[in-house]
Parts: structure tokens; sequence; C-alpha cells
């Protein structure tokens, strides 16, 4: 029996859209249902991709502030994260920078931002996050990307190590986690490591996550099936499973 469960985060959406699954949430008031059944099914935490008019992946201010300030009037004091993926920003990291900067304005600024260590600009990007007093979950998906956050200044101030696998098969995926874990312990980083994986790995490195005491998180950013591989119906069925196997 597993004593210790961390909260489980929900990821509501990702790159994926109505397309992909038809519950997946796209608009703020979407967003909001969303989390607020998250929350009910059991999640200490949302993360999200906002959206623009034309139902695009958007950093800027305009989309980002309204996603935001709909959930946190649906769930008040639910830590509410976004992702900053350089591709919003056509794989521009100046772009994605002066966007980000453009945060600070905002009366409902995410709690915490990912950001991935294996993209261009990921330092600059930390430090304006910070200074605008929004955490940083440092997304790292390799063993490079972990010795790029332990030889920086991020290592033990970020809000969480986001250790991510990434379009990898199961076992593969495990291997990496168990790479990447030992670097962080090696180098006594004491800083929060929220684990999850992605498509056919999601179920096993959660279920690697809880069984060392980890943060993980589940929803239909990072699969749309249960264990067994049948479709599930929203994020809220994929909370409530993640958390059955807490037991």
């Amino acid at each position: 029996m597993r004593h210790h469960v961390e909260p489980i985060q929900a990821c509501l959406n990702g790159r994926r859209t109505a397309a992909d699954h038809r519950a997946v949430p796209l608009t703020p008031d979407q967003l909001a249902t969303a989390a607020r059944s998250a929350v009910a099914a059991g999640a200490g935490s949302v993360h999200m991709h906002p959206r623009d008019g034309e139902g695009d992946e958007s950093l800027d201010v305009l989309w980002v502030e309204p996603a935001v300030r709909a959930v946190r009037r649906a769930c008040p004091g639910l830590p509410v994260g976004v992702s900053t993926g350089l591709w919003m920003c056509g794989g521009d990291a100046v772009v994605r920078r002066d966007t980000v900067l453009k945060w600070a304005a905002a009366e409902d600024r995410p709690d915490f931002a990912s950001v991935n260590f294996s993209e261009a600009g990921f330092e600059e990007l930390a430090d304006v996050l910070a200074e605008m007093g929004v955490g940083v979950e440092a997304g790292v998906w390799s063993e490079r990307d972990a010795l790029a956050l332990l030889g920086g200044t991020r290592a033990d101030s970020c809000t969480r190590v986001l250790v991510e696998l990434i379009d990898l098969p199961p076992e593969q995926a495990l291997i990496r986690a168990d790479r990447i874990m030992d670097l962080l312990r090696r180098a006594d980083c004491t800083t929060p490591v929220l684990l999850h994986g992605e498509g056919v790995s999601t179920w096993p490195v959660l279920d690697r996550a809880l069984a060392l005491g980890l943060e993980t998180r589940i929803g239909l950013e990072d699969t749309l099936v249960d264990p067994d591989g049948g479709v599930v119906a929203d994020n809220d069925a994929l909370i409530r499973l993640a958390l059955s196997r807490t037991a």
C-alpha cells in the first residue's frame, strides 16, 4: 500500500482540439467548467493551454488572462498553470519573451508556468516569470535538460521540476525517468518533482510516480484512454482512475 500520495495535477487540454476528443476544453468558460469538475474529481491544481479566438494556442495576455480569470472564479484558491511552449510563438524565443512580459499588466496572471528546458531562451523566460511572481515549472524531458537545470540558477528556486517523458514507449520512458531522477538525487536537488508520461507511457509513468511518492498529473493533454485502452469520457474520468491507483 502506498502511504503518501501527492496532489494530482489536471492537464486539461494541451495541444488537442475537439477533433481529438469532444470533451477537450478550449474557451475560458469551458476551461472553468473543466477545472471545477477536475477539482471535484480530486485534482489539486490545473495546467492548461489558453486559446485565441481561432482556437489556436496562445501566450498573448488577451487570451491568457481571461482563461486564468475564468478558472480562478470557478475554483477559488486553485493553483492555475499554463504552458509556454515555444511553438506558440513560431519558435521565436524573443517573441515569446516579449509576449510573456505583457502578462505583467494583467490582474489575473497564472500561478505557475511550465518552461521547457530543451527550448531556446528558457533561462531568460524563467527570469521574466520569476520577476512577475509567476512560479516556474522546469520542464525536463531528458538527462541533458536535467543537467541544464542543475547547471543554472533555477534548480532550487523553481516551483517544481516537471519530469516529462514525451514520445517514448513505456520501457524507455521508465528508464529515462530513473536516469533523470538519479541525476536530481545526486545533485541533492530538493525541489518537488512532478513525473508524468504522455501517450502510451502515461499510465506506466503515473504508476511509477505514485510508487515513488512524487507529484504527477493526468488529463486529456496526456492521454485519451484508460489503462486498458478504452476511450475515456473526460478529464474527470482520468483523474478518478488515477486516484484509484493510489490504494
